[in-house]
């Protein structure tokens, strides 16, 4: 499939639709599809866009087996399916209100919260389930942080002789 057939209203449209596009996308598919109907080479294409050999098939494919009268709707790319970000700006208020409280309030055995505890909670209190960086992230744009409580060995006062009478 070295060249493609495009009827003379298609290549006019599609040469409209290259000046005047404001998504990347497009207009990429756009070149390609001019350029294949045109007579260049799949390799040179590919290479003038930065893409391999499949994806130039992929998108006359995409461009062929789509039957919709819009040319933009033929062109444009198709909604991916995938995991949804769900604790982007869901999370955080949830964490905000909980992280105030002690654990052992709410029947954990923990004196502080970690990012494992919080994950913890939102699965059993709210049934979310989110990545353990998922939650340092919330913890991150909540500004919160904990310290390291600093250990020290009991020191003797300044002023301990006087304490103890010498």
């Amino acid at each position: 499939m070295t060249t493609l057939k495009l009827s003379s209203q298609e290549r006019r449209r599609l040469q409209a639709l290259a000046i005047h596009t404001t998504d990347a996308d497009v207009l990429r598919r756009t070149q390609t599809l001019l350029w294949l109907a045109s007579g260049h080479d799949v390799e040179d294409i590919a290479q003038r866009l930065c893409v391999c050999r499949r994806t130039i098939y992929y998108w006359v494919e995409q461009y062929e087996s789509r039957e919709v009268d819009d040319i933009i709707g033929r062109l444009s790319v198709l909604h991916r399916s995938g995991r949804p970000r769900t604790a982007l700006g869901i999370i955080d208020p949830l964490i905000d209100k909980v992280v105030d409280l002690d654990p052992r309030e709410l029947g954990y055995r923990s004196t502080v919260w970690t990012a494992l505890l919080l994950r913890q909670h939102l699965s059993e209190s709210h049934q979310l389930s989110v990545s353990q960086r998922s939650v340092s992230y919330a913890l991150a744009r909540l500004g919160i942080r904990w310290k390291r409580p600093r250990h020290q060995l009991a020191l003797r006062a300044r002023h301990w002789r006087q304490a103890k009478g010498g």
